[in-house]
């Protein structure tokens, strides 16, 4: 990633989020029938929310995390009452805003990969239990870049989440593909990813 684009990220603000997420007809074409679920902004209140036990908004903005956008989709109902094993349910690109690059670092090391581990065999709600988590490696970024595949109980039975999480400049972009069963989506969040990185990119290049 040149040092120019890292530049250029500094003149990204919480507006310019919104047009950095994928649309539908961007989705590669696996994720092509899903439909549009949830969008909109997470502030560091919302984050905290979802995310462990432990969480905060004061923790997120020590870390340099300003805001992000998040833009969802989910599977159309499958045509049996059962949700079958390996059905992908839900696919999200998000964009996070921080106030440097060594932000998004800190939050790749500190809160995507350790936090994850560090809750291995808790319950995240009722009924939801992290299981497993396991590192992969994604290839094709043009800066850092963390992958991980997540499974966890549910009340329709395990799923697996497969994520990776990449930086450009102070941005970090986010992609994941929840799956029915113990599943690995490597490839296909790969491409999800890139597709991100590239309208990231592409959105950046064009702020004044």
């Amino acid at each position: 990633m040149s040092e120019a684009l890292h530049r250029t990220t500094q003149m990204i603000t919480e507006v310019d989020l919104p047009r950095m997420v994928l649309d539908r007809s961007e989705l590669p074409p696996a994720l092509g029938d899903f439909m549009p679920v949830r969008t909109g902004v997470l502030d560091n209140s919302s984050m905290a929310e979802q995310g462990f036990p432990g969480s905060s908004a004061e923790r997120f903005r020590t870390v340099g995390r300003l805001t992000g956008y998040l833009q969802e989709f989910a599977a159309p109902a499958p045509e049996s009452e059962q949700i079958p094993t390996g059905y992908d349910i839900a696919a999200a690109t998000v964009v996070h805003l921080f106030e440097d690059p060594q932000g998004v670092s800190r939050w790749i090391e500190e809160v995507f990969l350790r936090d994850f581990t560090a809750n291995v065999d808790q319950d995240l709600q009722p009924g939801q239990r992290l299981l497993m988590v396991q590192r992969l490696e994604f290839r094709g970024f043009a800066d850092e870049v963390a992958g991980l595949r997540v499974l966890q109980s549910s009340p329709i039975g395990p799923i697996s989440s497969t994520v990776v999480d990449f930086r450009i400049g102070r941005l970090l972009g986010v992609a994941y593909v929840a799956t029915v069963g113990n599943f690995e989506r490597q490839e296909l969040v790969e491409r999800l990813g890139r597709a991100l990185e590239r309208k990231i990119v592409r959105v950046v290049l064009e702020v004044p």
